[in-house]
């Protein structure tokens, strides 16, 4: 995306909506420069009618409106910049949504290549730098602009001469200007690189804190950290100091500038074409012009730093998902839950070899069929392809004869509850995390599926039942706990298919036999679908498919398999042995 095209973006869809909170930003910045300029031009009159001709009729007005300027600057300056901190801080916020409305609904796919820290360093330091673009570079754009048309007005009315030999200064800050803002841009797209490791490797410190106690790796931790920390420390440096390097040049251009003016105002003034009052007045122009000549200068290194966080958010923003209903789908129609793969061929990228290979099989309405295999054969994907987490390269998925692929994928995962392994709970009360699947449940749903699950047991004993926080994930609750409240959250949900993905595996005896008698409760007359490494969890299930390497190489039911397959035998034996 060209430059000028991020621009229009962004004032087509972020600044217009704020226009007439900018347009009285920018009343507010011709108020600062007319205050500005008439302190300047007010010297004249000060010195000529005070001090040079001892005009006492003055000696009040001149300073009351002396006072009344700088007071017009300060107010005006203050309104200015709390109507932009508004605008700014409004179009932060719907930078955030967008891109939170984009991963909300992101495909599974995208989510799943990138870590979830550089999102995060998306969220905060490139919208940052947007907002920074779009806010007080505006700001600064209006304000001293027109401070320093103002001030310019008054040095050539003073005396045109030395005007034009001052603006000579402008053109060479904005050349400095041009070049470090270049710099900036690329700098700015490395430190947000750096930022993006230092968030992925927070989220993934704090997520294996207790791994790193267990394996004593605290130092090698703290090494990492130093490393990722200096890196970024850097990059920042190096925006930071490319900034000041404006500072020294700014500095140089104005005391070659200040000395060749008062040479030449002394030549004038021999001559007689220049009073000292004039001078002074022109003076003070130059001086006040000094400071927003400087951010000027300095605005094209803040544009650079916004148009390249630019680039990096709005892709996301942008991105379409390739999972998306089709035009002309309509909601599914449920009537027994009847599940067939047809000839479905799935891989996870274009260039892999296929994850399933000619899948054909069905899973009958209100019964419980199994998925056995090694790991990495295929049963969890097969189980992410009916909710459409991913969508199969070729053949179709059939519900009561309707392809999933042309209903709305809102009313498929309407009739969709899945418990798995890796419990996923928020940092939020259990009453709540209960009914995340339906927000406006009564209390009396809540205590009811708890005690479907067996979660009012262990709730009860909690000092604050169902209004207890349970930290992030869980984190204060046990493996089986956990696993209750994911059962106790898809009953609420009541839908008609249930995907179990090795829900009772690492538990021990009492537990696992609460979550079974928790589990026949929800699967009770649904369509469920079970993973599961323990056999003798799903030895009385309807039908068991036995995946090996993408395939289905057999189906029965247990008695028939153990003659059967080689490969189910195989795994029951071993089970049996432990």
């Amino acid at each position: 995306m060209k430059k000028n095209e991020i621009y229009k973006r962004l004032y087509r869809d972020y600044s217009k909506k704020y226009l007439k909170k900018i347009i009285l930003s920018g009343f507010f910045s011709i108020l600062v420069a007319a205050s500005t300029s008439s302190i300047a031009w007010l010297l004249d009159p000060a010195i000529k009618k005070l001090f040079i001709e001892k005009d006492k009729s003055l000696l009040f007005l001149i300073p009351f409106f002396i006072i009344i300027a700088f007071t017009t600057k300060g107010v005006s300056l203050y309104l200015a910049k709390v109507t932009m901190i508004s605008v700014g801080e409004s179009i932060k916020k719907k930078l955030q949504f967008d891109m939170l409305e984009n991963l909300i609904g992101a495909d599974t796919q995208l989510i799943d290549k990138k870590h979830s820290g550089k999102f995060i360093s998306n969220l905060t330091y490139d919208v940052t730098n947007i907002t920074n673009l779009l806010s007080n570079a505006i700001l600064t754009l209006f304000k001293d602009s027109l401070t320093l048309i103002g001030l310019l007005t008054v040095m050539f009315v003073q005396n045109w001469k030395l005007a034009l030999i001052s603006i000579i200064m402008i053109p060479l800050a904005s050349i400095s200007a041009k070049t470090l803002g270049k710099r900036v841009g690329k700098v700015t797209t490395e430190a947000q690189e750096k930022s993006g490791f230092l968030t992925t490797y927070l989220v993934e410190l704090f997520k294996n804190h207790k791994l790193i106690k267990i394996f004593q790796k605290e130092n090698y931790e703290k090494k990492r950290a130093d490393n990722y920390l200096t890196q970024l420390k850097e990059k920042n440096q190096k925006i930071q100091t490319v900034y000041v390097r404006m500072s020294p040049i700014m500095e140089t251009l104005t005391g070659i500038m200040i000395a060749v003016l008062i040479f030449y105002s002394g030549k004038l003034m021999s001559a007689g074409q220049l009073d000292i009052n004039n001078f002074f007045s022109f003076l003070a122009a130059m001086m006040l012009a000094y400071q927003p000549v400087r951010s000027l200068s300095t605005l094209n290194m803040v544009l650079n730093q916004g148009l390249s966080a630019a680039q990096r958010i709005l892709p996301i923003i942008d991105r379409k998902n390739e999972i998306s209903d089709d035009r002309d789908a309509e909601p599914l129609n449920i009537k027994n839950s009847n599940i067939k793969f047809k000839n479905i061929n799935f891989a996870y990228e274009k260039n892999e070899s296929n994850a399933l290979n000619s899948i054909n099989i069905e899973f009958q309405g209100g019964k419980m069929t199994s998925l056995v295999g090694h790991s990495g054969s295929g049963k969890s994907t097969i189980l992410n392809l009916i909710p459409r987490f991913y969508d199969a390269q070729s053949g179709d998925i059939i519900i009561d004869e309707q392809s999933i692929y042309k209903k709305t994928i809102n009313s498929l995962r309407k009739e969709i509850s899945m418990v798995s392994q890796e419990t996923t709970l928020f940092d939020d009360t259990i009453k709540n995390n209960i009914k995340y699947a339906k927000v406006d449940a009564t209390d009396e749903e809540v205590y009811k599926v708890s005690k479907l699950s067996f979660c009012d047991d262990f709730i009860n004993s909690l000092p604050n039942k169902y209004e207890t926080l349970i930290g992030e994930n869980g984190v204060r609750l046990s493996g089986g706990e956990k696993q209750r409240l994911s059962i106790a959250r898809a009953m609420m949900k009541q839908s008609s298919i249930i995907l179990l993905d090795e829900a009772t595996s690492s538990l021990d005896t009492e537990t696992e036999f609460k979550i079974q008698e928790a589990l026949k409760i929800l699967t009770k007359n649904k369509t469920t679908i079970v993973i599961a490494h323990r056999l003798s969890t799903i030895l009385n299930s309807n039908n068991i498919y036995v995946i090996d390497s993408g395939k289905v190489i057999d189906s029965g039911i247990h008695k028939d398999l153990l003659s059967k397959s080689e490969t189910y035998k195989s795994f029951y034996e071993k089970q049996i042995q432990k």
